[in-house]
């Protein structure tokens, strides 16, 4: 009798998406933790503005660098092996983080924790193309975005609680315990496609490459004109986002508009909501119109608005400026359709390196606006000065957010040079 293969049953899906987004969760709390212990990390490690900026971006500079090899080894590799030792690297930079005395101590496990979970996000989407039909593959990179912005909003408020009570370092160095545990859950339980366990695989196969062609390919996903357009516009839509949601927003909340930074950490955590929001949305959305364009389009013009209202009217009544924060928040969940955009936009034997260039742009804009942006404030800064940690005024954070506006425009711009694929494999564009 001929055995017939069918699709693997959801919930196993489901299973091997869960462990790989959980691990995207944990690291994405621990991306976003400088902001709510940011008074905390000046003082312990007595820095000014640009250099807690470059403290928080030691994490975007090596998961930038990850971005591209990663993109490669789950071509070779599958998504795996990458999960468990990331996840693994992880954990020993959130320990270390948890243990570190000095600001180069610190800075070395924030390495190590980006670089760890630099793995994370385009092996998540390796699982989802494998396990899941193509049909969803943007609604469940929209819902990878959500469940990994949930680690985010954890660091919000409930991380400034549980900081208060039992104090940081002890936190951050439970967080690592979880991440090791983590690491050998994925050991134990991931599989690469669904072939691996007897069942037909969504997507056709593949022979491994050899390194030679690795390198040729990297070289031609450059050829591809969305490959630069898509590298460059998340570098705004999202970076922007990502440096003031993972630092300088409580700053900017507690000192221009006087909150305390207990309802400043609630704030953060509605936009990092909005966002997870923004992108299951404009998932549904790219998916269903079958464009990528568009919703992506539409969501960076939104954050452009939303960021408007930052640099010409700061002081805007609180409720027009929390709709603000909010409006670009979910405009900045556009961005997760660029990684489908990017997978479609050259071969498929490029896709996960297509995925890892366009992932090294989010975290460009990131790595580059968080020590900018403390630059700038120490530029204007005018002496003010409360328990050891400086303060700015209304016209120093005007400055920095008017950086990060001009960013966005250049997004904005990017995605609309950027061509259309109508949600199809280039080959059958």
């Amino acid at each position: 009798m001929t055995h017939v293969l069918r699709h693997p049953p959801v919930r196993l899906a489901l299973l091997f998406w869960g462990i790989g987004a959980a691990a995207y969760m944990v690291g994405f709390f621990l991306r976003v933790t400088p902001g709510v212990l940011n008074v905390d990390l000046m003082r312990d490690f007595h820095l000014n503005a640009a250099q807690l900026g470059n403290l928080a971006s030691f994490y975007f500079y090596f998961y930038a660098a990850s971005q591209i090899p990663t993109g490669i080894a789950n071509d070779r590799f599958g998504p795996k092996i990458l999960i468990v030792v990331g996840q693994a690297i992880t954990g020993i930079g959130a320990l270390l983080f948890a243990l570190a005395g000095s600001f180069e101590s610190a800075a070395v496990a924030r390495a190590l924790i980006g670089l760890g979970h630099g793995v994370a996000w385009v092996s998540l989407l390796e699982l989802s193309a494998a396990w899941f039909a193509p049909r969803v593959f943007g609604t469940m990179s929209g819902l990878s975005l959500a469940l990994g912005t949930l680690g985010a909003v954890l660091a919000q408020a409930p991380l400034l609680m549980l900081s208060h009570s039992f104090g940081w370092r002890w936190v951050l160095g439970a967080v690592g315990v979880l991440c090791l545990g983590l690491s050998l859950l994925a050991l134990l339980r991931i599989r690469n496609r669904p072939e691996d366990l007897g069942f037909d695989g969504y997507l056709p196969a593949r022979r491994v490459p050899t390194l030679a062609e690795v390198g040729r390919g990297l070289g031609e996903v450059w050829r591809y004109r969305n490959t630069v357009l898509l590298f460059m516009a998340p570098g705004g839509v999202c970076g922007a986002f990502l440096t003031f949601t993972t630092l300088w927003g409580m700053p900017f909340l507690t000192q221009q508009r006087s909150l305390p930074a207990g309802q400043a950490s609630w704030v953060v955590a509605a936009m990092l909501v909005a966002f997870s929001v923004g992108g299951v949305l404009w998932g549904r959305i790219s998916d269903r119109w079958r464009r990528r364009k568009a919703p992506y389009l539409l969501g960076g013009v939104m954050m452009l608005t939303g960021f408007s209202l930052l640099v010409f009217w700061p002081q805007a009544p609180w409720v027009l400026m929390l709709l603000g924060l909010l409006l670009s928040s979910v405009g900045s969940g556009g961005m997760v359709v660029g990684f489908a955009w990017a997978k479609e936009s050259v071969p498929q034997r490029l896709a996960g390196t297509a995925s890892g260039v366009h992932n090294t742009g989010v975290m460009v804009g990131a790595l580059v606006q968080l020590p900018l942006l403390g630059w700038v404030l120490d530029l204007f800064w005018k002496g003010q000065q409360s328990g050891g940690v400086r303060l700015y005024d209304g016209v120093a954070f005007q400055a920095a957010n008017g950086v990060l506006l001009a960013w966005i425009a250049v997004s904005v711009l990017c995605v609309l040079l950027a061509r259309e694929t109508h949600a199809r494999p280039l080959a059958t564009s």
